[in-house]
């Protein structure tokens, strides 16, 4: 990844390939969010991958907030000189490219979305007294895939960082509670983008029960299920991930010429 990243002007981010582009927005915790997979196979396909640093734990507390984030990176696809762009989110990173969605949705020419927040806000807030607990966050940090063995030593140790963190802790409620006062249910029936839902069977962070009100609520959704599958598809089953990414990206039309 690291020959693709690039710091220009306040923007830090990932880009590789060519044409149409697709912004990938991460969740809370970069290091659960892990798109390797998905941009090296999608830059190979004529897709330019751009995966933007959102400023989750860098900007004001007056700027920590769903709202804040979703400008964020309607300046930033308007800084690449982006017309419109396919949107991929997981977890907070889904609510943010919904929020985006509705705010500019001629900026959007396309929706996916994974593990999203956006309808149901369980994630956060319940696991914070604890936090001096080095066991009690590594168990939170595997319930987040199927196979517990996916939540690496490096990645507990970057989550136990930030919830021991004061300020990345007090950011990481504020956004708990932005995420629940910005809920997408009344919106969702007046967004019509076409909508790519990739669930885990085994989300216990967003479960299926979400992705099928978002499948209801969204007009022009379609839900793909993965099985023995957590909050972060695209890194417990990066090939299958990317198989119904491209399946639906052909069926919409949005597929690279």
């Amino acid at each position: 990844m690291e020959k693709h990243y690039k710091t220009d002007g306040r923007y830090s981010y990932y880009e590789a390939g060519e044409g149409t582009p697709i912004v990938v927005l991460h969740g809370l915790m970069g290091g659960l969010s892990n798109f390797d997979a998905v941009a090296s196979h999608f830059s190979e396909k004529g897709y330019k991958i751009v995966i933007p640093d959102l400023p989750i734990y860098t900007q004001s507390i007056l700027k920590t907030n769903v709202k804040a984030f979703a400008r964020y990176v309607k300046d930033f696809i308007t800084f690449k000189g982006f017309d419109r762009v396919i949107l991929l989110g997981n977890s907070l990173g889904g609510h943010i490219a919904l929020y985006h969605t509705k705010m500019y949705p001629e900026k959007v020419a396309g929706l996916v979305l994974t593990g999203s927040s956006g309808l149901y806000e369980s994630a956060m807030g319940d696991s914070y007294p604890k936090r001096g607990d080095y066991e009690y966050i590594k168990k939170k940090a595997q319930d987040v895939f199927y196979d517990p063995k996916m939540a690496t030593k490096e990645l507990v140790d970057e989550v136990y960082a930030s919830v021991n963190d004061r300020i990345k802790l007090i950011k990481t409620l504020t956004i708990a509670k932005s995420a629940i006062r910005h809920n997408m249910a009344k919106d969702l029936p007046k967004m019509h983008v076409q909508t790519c839902l990739i669930w885990g069977r085994n989300d216990f962070v967003t479960p299926p029960s979400v992705a099928e009100e978002f499948n209801e609520l969204l007009p022009n959704a379609t839900l793909y299920w993965i099985d023995k599958c957590g909050h972060a598809a695209m890194m417990e089953h990066p090939d299958e991930f990317n198989r119904l990414l491209e399946d639906w990206l052909s069926h919409t039309h949005l597929k690279a010429h």
